[in-house]
């Protein structure tokens, strides 16, 4: 798997960068683990009682969406993804992960990037195909605004979030959260921990399928919007609790009906 020189182009020629005006969060970033007992059962329950309410709706629609998706163009209904899930231990051998070295030519800290890497859980993320089947074939790279890989029928499930229904299967197996940092590509977190500080902090968190990033930043399109959903993501992280992944719940439902941010 390699990514699109198209999308290194877009991301290493981003220079002029400005942060954002959110506010910064000093200090270590718990992890998962560090949250109170009582409340990962209660996130845990939370997650398994609305994957099998998701996972039911979806299997009412499925035949229908199949025939949509196999009409519209060549390919499989589903396709699968590797995606690096929870980091479980806090700090490599060198620090804290969130002190990611931007400078690519040190291949000692090239090497610790990848130690961080190794350390987040993979796993396959599932999703209804939205794209051709030979869309990756010049490498991986994010999706934008009037994209030709995206068929018609691609198009419409992005807007209404339906081709994001099979991961309720991924929650339900644990390896994924509703609500949490989106999961990422590996090589798109190799790419980004080096140019975007504090990336790998991320990874601290169980996955979800939406997140705070996801309902005010949308999807990513530019080095500028990973920047936004580092500190959001991070922002979550550092403020959670079973209050805000209700209001974070809800305001994807808004997102759903509206089509907020869709490609």
């Amino acid at each position: 798997m390699h990514l699109d020189p198209a999308m290194l182009d877009r991301v290493q020629r981003s220079q002029s960068y400005q942060a954002p005006s959110l506010t910064r969060l000093e200090g270590r970033v718990r992890l998962y683990h560090e949250v109170a007992p009582w409340q990962r059962a209660i996130k845990r329950a939370f997650d398994v009682f609305f994957s099998v309410l998701g996972l039911s709706l979806f299997a009412l629609l499925l035949p229908a969406l199949a025939v949509l998706i196999k009409l519209d163009s060549r390919g499989g209904v589903f396709y699968s993804q590797e995606r690096i899930g929870i980091n479980r231990r806090g700090r490599d051998r060198r620090g804290d992960t969130g002190k990611v070295a931007s400078d690519r030519r040190d291949p000692e800290r090239r090497s610790d990037r990848r130690k961080i890497l190794q350390e987040g859980r993979s796993f396959k993320i599932y999703k209804l195909r939205t794209m051709y089947s030979d869309s990756e074939s010049d490498g991986v790279r994010w999706a934008e605004k009037g994209d030709s890989r995206i068929t018609r029928v691609g198009k419409i499930l992005r807007q209404t979030r339906l081709d994001e229904f099979p991961q309720f299967w991924n929650v339900l197996l644990g390896e994924m959260s509703i609500v949490g940092p989106r999961p990422e590509r590996p090589p798109f977190i190799t790419l980004l921990s080096g140019e975007v500080p504090g990336y790998l902090n991320r990874l601290r968190f169980k996955p979800g399928i939406t997140g705070l990033a996801q309902v005010e930043n949308g999807y990513d399109d530019s080095i500028e919007s990973v920047h936004r959903k580092v500190e959001l993501d991070v922002r979550y992280m550092a403020n959670f609790n079973l209050l805000l992944d209700i209001k974070i719940l809800l305001k994807s439902v808004k997102v759903v009906l509206t089509g907020q941010g869709a490609f």
